[in-house]
């Protein structure tokens, strides 16, 4: 039974709370979390969540309690993950363009280790040799996901070592002895074809011959879930059995049984998330009818930023007559949610809510406008918990010092 609100339940949560109001349902992230352990049931598959999509502490320490481990892509979410309960040899560190200091504080985390740039490959294995183990992160030049700003594997990526630079790295571990446990790439978000893993896959079995020591392959994730009616998500039931076909088939030939690991973030959060806000106004003008909301691209900006589609419900009046509508946010800039949006008929102060915004929602959000950030609810065992409290004006003074 897939674990969804009903809309009255939003409703009070509305009028307990506030709006803007994000709420978070626990037990639909586990639901997630066990599809994917039922799909990859015949690997040696292990599962990180990649927690940039949603990092509020309450819900990491849910994530470490269903078991999951912890993909961490700061310093600060490493720190994160710690506090949360996850212990160092559960959570992964893949940063980019970072001050080599941030590594070596990962190092002395005693985390899994991710490195994406020959520099950085260079200066771990001349301070550390083989005394700490490290993943390698490739750029595979495949061109994977929705969207052009969240493909990360093409050829004009930064992130990744290319491929192409392999006898480079070769030299750098015969030179430093570099321990490499692990290798690892991941070619974007909002995949809908399986094919694109598996091909990763193949480039990464290739690249497995030159590391004698591995331990794991990574495969990073971006398998898709519908956004709206008739949208394609990841098999990952199809993936499931693919991948543990090709690892089987891996060890028949090389002897070795290794480990499969997944970074799911928004697969395991999206559907768990609900964006409700209220409407400010009805603005009719020459083209078109405006809802505007009491909300923008501050608190939820993925529509602007990735041009992407949220379902929106106006839960208020569930069976009224459906009318075309823009929903737009109060922010002073083009802050469109919604074009031509067919909505049960919208009335000022009705609640709207939007569905998938559990990943990269509250986590990208801003002060622009200097509007504050809205709170955030975590429905666990049919207890609503507050785990964020709304901004006050004080907050947007909290770190200002005052020296005129």
């Amino acid at each position: 039974m897939s674990q969804v609100l009903s809309s009255s339940y939003l409703i009070d949560l509305a009028n307990e709370f506030g709006t803007p109001l994000y709420v978070y349902h626990a037990e639909k992230i586990k639901e997630q979390y066990e599809k994917l352990q039922t799909a990859f049931q015949n690997c040696n598959a292990r599962f990180f969540f990649a927690c940039k999509a949603l990092s509020n502490i309450n819900v990491l320490k849910y994530v470490q309690s269903i078991g999951a481990s912890l993909d961490c892509v700061s310093i600060y979410e490493v720190k994160l993950g710690l506090k949360a309960g996850f212990t160092p040899e559960r959570i992964l560190y893949t940063p980019n363009s970072v001050d080599f200091a941030e590594i070596e504080e990962a190092k002395n985390a005693g985390v899994h280790i991710n490195i994406d740039n020959i520099s950085m490959l260079e200066k771990f294995g001349t301070r550390y040799g083989n005394s700490y183990p490290i993943c390698i992160r490739f750029n595979p030049h495949i061109m994977g996901g929705g969207n052009y700003k969240i493909s990360t594997g093409h050829i004009d990526s930064k992130f990744g070592i290319s491929i192409h630079q392999l006898r480079h790295i070769e030299r750098i571990i015969q030179s430093t002895n570099l321990l490499v446990r692990g290798i690892h790439m991941h070619t974007g978000s909002d995949i809908k074809d399986v094919n694109v893993f598996l091909q990763g896959l193949e480039v990464l079995f290739d690249l497995a011959k030159h590391f004698p020591q591995l331990d794991f392959i990574d495969l990073g994730s971006g398998f898709k879930v519908p956004y709206q009616d008739g949208d394609t998500e990841t098999d990952v039931t199809l993936l499931g059995e693919r991948v543990a076909e090709a690892f089987h088939a891996f060890e028949q030939e090389t002897g070795k049984r290794i480990e499969v690991w997944f970074e799911p973030g928004k697969y395991l959060v999206s559907e768990c998330g609900y964006f409700i806000v209220r409407a400010n106004v009805i603005k009719q003008t020459t083209a078109t009818v405006f809802v505007g909301v009491n909300s923008g691209f501050n608190h939820l900006i993925r529509p602007m930023f990735y041009e992407s589609y949220h379902r929106i419900a106006n839960l208020s009046n569930l069976h009224g007559s459906e009318r075309i509508y823009t929903v737009v946010g109060n922010i002073c800039e083009t802050d469109t949610f919604a074009w031509d949006r067919k909505l049960t008929e919208v009335r000022e102060g009705d609640y709207l809510v939007f569905y998938n915004a559990g990943a990269y929602g509250f986590e990208m959000s801003s002060n622009y406008n200097s509007r504050l950030k809205p709170a955030e609810v975590l429905v666990k065992d049919g207890q609503a918990l507050l785990i964020r409290k709304r901004e006050v004006f004080e907050d947007l003074l909290k770190n200002q010092i005052e020296v005129l």
